[in-house]
């Protein structure tokens, strides 16, 4: 076998060990759906057809949610459930759009779901595309990743779900994962989940915002703010605050990355505020106020490189070519952090002059 045969694999042993102790380090402050990183097979059975045909926003169906649980049990839970989101809401966009699970508190009580209310689910896009199943094992990977990097973050549970359409359609077999209410996460980390207008980056927590702005870097994502929310929203793009007080300073919790180029989904758009290339092209969009923060941000990033790749062989599911795309990415960005002259030229120098000119960019 080639030596880098031999070292890819004793990486994988050594590094899926860290991530496992790590995650049995965290599980006991994470709920149980949350705390494990086991796929769950799960059964969706609702009219699927008049969902994705209407696409509701509001109203929800009704429908059933079934899964075998850990002792062995099958679970079957009512469900109400809707569509939810922008770009992919959309069906110029995807045939099958994200959705809104909502469980009853009372049934969910000592399964796995305990304690889960309402659930972001995020799907397939086409349908009849297999490989858009790639797509959505990349982007968990990215919420994955930012796990691996700090507690105040989004964690994510993946699920392999059977789709029964109550209307007739033909069943199907999907990946999709949940995400964790933001509400959820603030209770986690002892903090308060906050809906604030527009905000100014002296507000933020200079460390998250450090490393939420390199964070995004790595996974080569533009496609979020942290002060400023698209017309019609609250802040932030992308981005939901906590607070141990109410008041500043803001912890950013980043999500949504299907636009990363880490993910490279066919529909993802070129910001064109910001004259890249493509969604693969990265662009740091850090502050020059703090450039200090920056050797210790890119140190947590190196300290932390062995069990961001562990995630990756830990997602078996991934195929040959995705898993290779995305290791071939992360490679870059490590090289460049890597080299104290090239964190110099890629972030300190081009950190934006001054957060009045960030502060007016909008997305």
């Amino acid at each position: 076998m080639h030596i880098w045969g031999v070292m890819r694999i004793v990486r994988k042993i050594g590094l899926f060990c860290a991530v496992l102790i790590a995650s049995q380090a965290s599980a006991q402050e994470l709920a149980p759906l949350f705390a494990t990183s086991v796929p769950l097979e799960v059964t969706i059975e609702a009219p699927l057809t008049t969902l994705m045909t209407e696409r509701p926003d509001e109203e929800y169906l009704e429908g059933t949610f079934s899964y075998t649980g850990a002792a062995g049990t099958l679970q079957n839970l009512d469900l109400k459930i809707r569509t939810r989101g922008n770009f992919r809401r959309m069906e110029t966009t995807c045939d099958f759009a994200p959705i809104r699970l909502n469980f009853k508190k009372k049934q969910v009580k000592d399964t796995e779901f305990d304690g889960q209310d309402k659930l972001k689910l995020v799907t397939h896009c086409q349908s009849a595309v297999p490989y858009n199943e790639q797509l959505v094992l990349r982007e968990y990977l990215a919420y994955r990743i930012f796990q691996v990097l700090t507690d105040k973050s989004f964690s994510v549970r993946l699920l392999r779900i059977n789709y029964v359409d109550t209307e007739g359609a033909d069943p199907m077999t999907k990946y999709g994962f949940v995400i964790e209410d933001n509400d959820d996460v603030a209770k986690r980390v002892d903090m308060k989940s906050l809906n604030n207008g527009d905000i100014t980056h002296a507000e933020l927590d200079p460390q998250q915002e450090n490393l939420v702005n390199i964070f995004q870097f790595m996974i080569g994502n533009t496609d979020y703010s942290l002060v400023k929310g698209v017309p019609g929203e609250e802040c932030c793009h992308n981005s939901e605050l906590l607070s141990a007080t109410g008041e500043a300073p803001y912890t950013p919790l980043p999500y949504d990355f299907d636009f990363a180029g880490l993910v490279n989904a066919s529909y993802a758009q070129v910001n064109p505020q910001f004259n890249l290339r493509s969604v693969r092209q990265r662009l740091y969009r850090g502050i020059c106020p703090n450039n200090d923060l920056v050797p210790e941000t890119v140190q947590h990033f190196l300290d932390n490189r062995e069990a961001i790749y562990a995630i990756i062989d830990e997602t078996t599911m991934l195929s040959r070519r995705s898993r290779g795309d995305v290791t071939k990415y992360l490679d870059g960005f490590f090289k460049n952090i890597s080299n104290p002259k090239s964190v110099n030229s890629r972030f300190i120098a081009r950190c934006n002059e001054t957060v009045e000119s960030l502060n007016e960019q909008t997305q």
